[in-house]
């Protein structure tokens, strides 16, 4: 069928459910003599008469009724399946792709996902645990959760989580026999538990402290090095060596007193957890509602 043969066809079906050219053409938005040339240009091509056509009326002929009876559904079936695709566009569904360091996953981004999943199951995640500054794009990410201060400044940020605050803790076992650092320099004299991140080569994590302005970034010294901050925790509670975790990390180990927490005056807060993603993104309606939902309300 040709393309000018399905426009006519819907000509001459709103003509035949009107039974007027005049109101039909009004729901066109075209002249009436207009809409009359495109049925007689469609009845040339047909080579049958669709209409009888009096000064009073418009009724159709009886190939015109056939065909109105048979064409009519089809097209209304058309547009039932374009409408029920256009409710699909605006559910959300999809994929979405996130890279984010493994405290976030289990402090902001889980929550979240517990809240959208069960009511939309046509929403996938896909999480990357990754300590790095990734490149997102270059990835192929919808996005990144990382502390706002490492986001880039071309990215589209959102607060989704309050200020943080790094913690340096130990298991009451470990300062059984050793003396408590009061300073940042005193944990040279500690087993510390190294966190070694892919970026920069691959190097150890140098541990950020600052008071009344004063900032110092130490390279502690231990047995062990890790690549994941869960690992650091349970070395912790081992008693295997001193961890720096995020307070929200070791806070219920600490009211607990299976951790001890010390050099807490040299932790200020940092701008917490933001999700970032590339400006020109164009939001799909699943990712939008991942965003809305992690957006942070104070409260």
């Amino acid at each position: 069928m040709q393309r000018e043969d399905a426009s006519d066809l819907l000509a001459f079906l709103a003509v035949a459910r009107e039974r007027s050219f005049t109101r039909a053409a009004a729901k066109f938005g075209m002249t009436q003599s207009a809409l009359s040339q495109i049925i007689r240009n469609l009845e040339e091509r047909l080579g049958v008469r669709l209409l009888n056509r009096t000064t009073r009326s418009v009724t159709p002929t009886q190939a015109g009724e056939r065909l109105f009876q048979k064409i009519g559904p089809k097209f209304a079936d058309i547009d039932v399946e374009l409408a029920a695709l256009g409710e699909l566009r605006e559910k959300p569904a999809g994929t979405i792709r996130i890279t984010a360091t493994e405290y976030a996953v289990q402090a902001i981004l889980m929550p979240a996902l517990s809240r959208i999943l069960p009511k939309y199951p046509d929403i996938n995640v896909e999480t990357l645990i990754d300590y790095g500054l990734t490149n997102i794009v270059a990835a192929q990410y919808d996005a990144g959760i990382r502390p706002g201060e490492l986001v880039a400044k071309d990215m589209i940020a959102v607060r989704v989580g309050p200020d943080l605050r790094m913690a340096v803790v130990g298991s009451p076992s470990y300062f059984a026999e050793r003396k408590r650092p009061k300073t940042p320099q005193d944990l040279t004299n500690h087993n510390c538990l190294n966190l070694r991140l892919p970026t920069h080569g691959g190097s150890l994590y140098a541990w950020e402290f600052e008071k009344d302005g004063r900032e110092l970034n130490v390279r502690v010294e231990g047995q062990l090095v890790f690549n994941s901050a869960s690992l650091l925790l349970e070395g912790a509670l081992k008693g295997f060596g001193l961890a720096y975790l995020t307070e929200g990390h070791v806070q219920p180990y600490v009211s607990r007193g299976e951790l001890v927490r010390v050099l807490s005056d040299w932790c200020p807060p940092f701008s917490g957890y933001h999700l970032y993603y590339p400006s020109r993104r164009q939001p799909s309606p699943a990712f939008a509602l991942l965003v809305d939902t992690l957006r942070y309300r104070r409260r």
